[in-house]
C-alpha cells in the first residue's frame, strides 16, 4: 500500500520530543512523504507549548521545504464530555487536530465514560482525528466509536508507536484488531501515525501497516495513500 503522509509527530516545543521542526520535515522528505504534519501536544501536557504556541502559523510557509506541510496540534481531551485544552479560537488557527486521551490529563474511566469522552471530542468541528483509540488504557465500544466517526467525518488513528514492544500502551495490537474489524463494518477510514517525538520515526508505520495486512482492512480506508483526499478532509470540517 502507498503510505504517502505522517501528521503525528512532535518536535522539541513538546518538551519531550527531541528533534526540530525542520529536522522531522527533512526527515520526512527523506522518508519519500508527500505530506507532513506537526502536531504539538496541547498546553495541558506538562511541559508542553503554550497556548501562544498555536497563534502564529501563519509564519510557516507550508510549501517551502519541497514537500507540503501542515501544522495542528494532538489536542489532550480534558473530561468525560470531550472537552479539550485550546479554546475554538485557537483551534482555527491550525490546519487540523488531533484529540487523545493521555493519563497526565485525565485519568481512565468506565468503557462507557470513555467512549463518551472520544465521542465528544469527535463533535467539536475543528477535530479530525482521535489518537490511539486503541490504548487499553482507555477501553471503549469500538461499535460505537466506528460509528460516532463515521457520522462525524473523523478519522481513527492506527498509532505506530502503540505497537511497539516495550512501548507505554501494551496490549494495542490485539485492541486495534478489534478497532479495524468495527471499521470494516461501518465503513469508516483511519489514519496511519507513527507518534514520531524524534526525526528517526518519522513516517514509521511499519506496524501499524502490519495490523491493516493481518486484518485485510480494505486499503481504500486507509487514507495516507492519498495526501489530497486527507487535504479535502480536513478542509471540510
Amino acid at each position: 500500500m502507498k503510505d504517502l503522509l505522517d501528521v503525528h509527530m512532535h518536535t522539541i516545543a513538546s518538551g519531550h520530543a527531541y528533534s526540530t521542526l525542520r529536522e522531522m520535515i527533512e526527515a520526512a522528505k527523506q522518508r519519500g512523504l508527500s505530506l507532513v504534519g506537526i502536531s504539538e501536544h496541547g498546553p495541558r501536557m506538562e511541559g508542553s507549548c503554550p497556548e501562544i504556541y498555536f497563534c502564529n502559523f501563519k509564519v510557516i510557509r507550508r510549501d517551502a521545504y519541497g514537500i507540503d506541510v501542515r501544522m495542528g496540534a494532538e489536542l489532550n481531551i480534558l473530561d468525560y464530555t470531550g472537552s479539550t485544552d485550546l479554546p475554538a479560537q485557537r483551534l482555527r488557527d491550525l490546519d487540523y487536530a488531533i484529540a487523545s486521551l493521555h493519563d497526565i490529563c485525565i485519568d481512565p474511566g468506565s468503557v462507557e465514560e470513555n467512549t463518551a469522552a472520544l465521542i465528544g471530542a469527535m463533535k467539536n468541528p475543528r477535530v479530525n482525528i482521535i489518537g490511539h483509540p486503541d490504548n487499553p488504557y482507555y477501553p471503549v465500544d469500538f461499535d460505537a466509536l466506528a460509528r460516532a466517526a463515521k457520522d462525524t467525518h473523523v478519522l481513527l488513528e492506527l498509532n505506530n508507536s502503540s505497537y511497539r514492544p516495550g512501548g507505554s500502551r501494551q496490549g494495542s495490537w490485539e485492541k486495534g484488531k478489534e478497532l479495524l474489524a468495527a471499521c470494516k463494518k461501518y465503513g469508516t477510514a483511519v489514519i496511519l501515525g507513527s507518534d514520531a517525538h524524534i526525526d528517526l520515526d518519522v513516517g514509521a508505520h511499519e506496524r501499524s501497516n502490519a495490523l491493516v495486512s493481518a486484518c485485510g482492512f480494505p486499503e481504500e480506508l486507509v487514507i495516507n495513500r492519498d495526501p489530497t483526499a486527507f487535504k479535502r478532509w480536513i478542509g471540510e470540517k
